[in-house]
């Protein structure tokens, strides 16, 4: 009896439908820091040796450095335009910081030019990362800032679930600023006295926590290091000391008419740069926690250079020239770090120029996804970057036909191989760089490489028309008499050694 009843039963499993083990393995997850206003050179990976960022030079040694990564504009708006949509910033329409006058007859600045109109505001019929992600299935977060249009327009318009501090404002202008409370329609106060940076690195932590076991698109947009200049009171008291003990003092330049900064010396601006890294570091430690960070790729970038000729004069960005505002190196080269342990070497460093249009189409094939096919996508995915492959020959360009606030004025650049040229509007005046042996543009090589630069202009030019680039027109109202004009050529940066006993207020 006992040999039949096994008999029976091993009758019964085999003839059991097989149900075969989910072994797909789960999409990976997406966590994507953006910096505000950082300079490539504000982090110790890059050379910094005042300011401390202990977390991002981990997250560099346990992925890839990228040497040569761009932002798409060297003021904020349309960077942050490009990387949500892939596109260059004239097909958003998004070609300078939102905030400034849209329209050249709204333009009361005593310029040679009047600048380009832009449009203030990312269209919701715009291709987004969120959008797309959320089709595909993620779960969509943001925190920060997202100054890409006016209420209506804000973070969870444009494709994500969540939003925790995305409004209209450049910076933290609500409130106490960089501390609760915030005044900020977006997201609550805290405690008195709680710090920005922190707050929305807990929401980040809480929302990772949440969807742990879906895939998530996390993009924590930092205010930080935005102006208003704040830090911590600890944090700035440990910079004084730090600056005192390295006997380090302030070294100005001239940048065209501007003060520029030679010397990254400023406590405060050290103390919010920190603040940030620490707020980096609460985010992979809940992915550590949670066992997330094999299968999640982390990035970190900017969008757009560091602050150094203007409005507090916080950061220098040397060997880098110029900074936010404008468009030599100092003003668009970026620091951008990638960890995916499942698919990037660890310390690995990639010279490749990439820029901000290709972060839409690399997160898209991280996530097995696919554009929509009548979307239009300038950058490319950066994945054969990541695997120890190459990308396809091509050229980076910007165009910005706006007087930044921070002494820039319009001009537009193309980048191909080692070679930059920059065209001056004001005056169709060119420069042209070899960056791997001038990376700081210090000689103009345009007058002994002028078929090269020739075949650049013309190279810019076409861009410029495929995109449906708008640029800065003759100013009827200028007066040369004025001092604020910028009648003059422009002029070459001072000697980097040249030192000043004061600046700007």
């Amino acid at each position: 009896m006992k040999h039949l009843l096994l008999l029976i039963a091993s009758l019964y499993l085999v003839n059991l439908p097989v149900l075969a083990a989910d072994t797909s393995p789960r999409r990976p997850n997406i966590v994507f820091f953006l910096a505000d206003d950082l300079g490539q050179r504000d982090l110790g990976c890059y050379g910094s040796t005042f300011y401390e960022t202990p977390h991002l030079d981990r997250l560099a040694q346990q992925g890839a450095r990228f040497t040569d990564a761009y932002a798409a504009c060297p003021v904020c708006s349309p960077t942050r335009a490009s990387i949500m949509t892939g596109q260059w910033p004239q097909r958003t329409g998004i070609t300078d910081y939102i905030g400034a006058p849209t329209k050249p007859e709204g333009w009361k600045r005593n310029t040679k030019s009047l600048p380009a109109p832009y449009t203030d505001r990312l269209a919701l019929d715009a291709p987004t990362l969120a959008k797309a992600l959320k089709t595909a299935g993620y779960a969509t977060f943001f925190a920060g800032k997202w100054h890409l249009g006016p209420e209506g327009w804000w973070p969870e318009n444009q494709g994500f679930d969540v939003n925790m501090g995305g409004i209209d404002r450049g910076g933290p202008y609500g409130g106490n600023r960089y501390f609760s409370p915030y005044g900020n329609p977006r997201l609550s106060d805290g405690p008195p006295g709680e710090h920005l940076p922190d707050r929305l690195a807990t929401e980040t932590a809480n929302f990772i926590q949440a969807n742990k076991d879906r895939p998530f698109f996390a993009y924590l947009s930092f205010y930080s290091v935005h102006t208003p200049l704040m830090a911590r009171e600890d944090l700035r008291q440990k910079y004084e000391e730090k600056r005192g003990r390295l006997g380090l003092e302030a070294k100005w330049g001239l940048e065209d008419t501007r003060d520029v900064r030679l010397v990254q010396e400023h406590a405060v601006y050290a103390g919010m740069v920190e603040a940030m890294d620490l707020a980096v570091g609460k985010v992979l430690a809940k992915l550590d926690e949670l066992g997330l960070s094999e299968n999640t790729v982390a990035i970190f970038t900017s969008d757009n250079g560091g602050l150094s000729t203007s409005e507090g004069w916080p950061t220098s960005n040397l060997p880098l020239r110029g900074g936010k505002g404008w468009i030599y190196e100092g003003g668009i080269r970026e620091p951008l770090l990638v960890r995916w342990p499942a698919v990037v070497q660890a310390g690995t460093v990639l010279n490749a120029p990439v820029s901000s249009p290709d972060f839409f189409p690399t997160l898209l094939e991280v996530a097995g996804s696919r554009p929509e096919l009548a979307q239009v996508l300038d950058g490319c995915s950066l994945v054969p970057l990541f695997r120890g492959g190459t990308l396809p020959e091509r050229a980076l360009f910007w165009h910005y036909p706006h007087y930044g606030n921070q002494g820039g004025a319009p001009s537009a650049a193309v980048r191909r191989g080692d070679w930059k040229l920059i065209e001056w509007s004001e005056d169709q005046r060119i420069e042209l760089f070899n960056l791997a042996a001038d990376p700081g543009e210090q000689t103009d090589l345009a007058p002994t490489e002028s078929a090269r630069a020739a075949a650049l202009r013309d190279e810019l030019h076409r861009w410029q028309q495929q995109v449906g680039a708008q640029f800065a027109t003759a100013n009827p109202n200028c007066d040369a008499a004025k001092p604020n004009g910028r009648f003059a050529a422009r002029q070459p940066a001072a000697p980097r050694t040249k030192t000043g006993e004061k600046r700007k207020p």
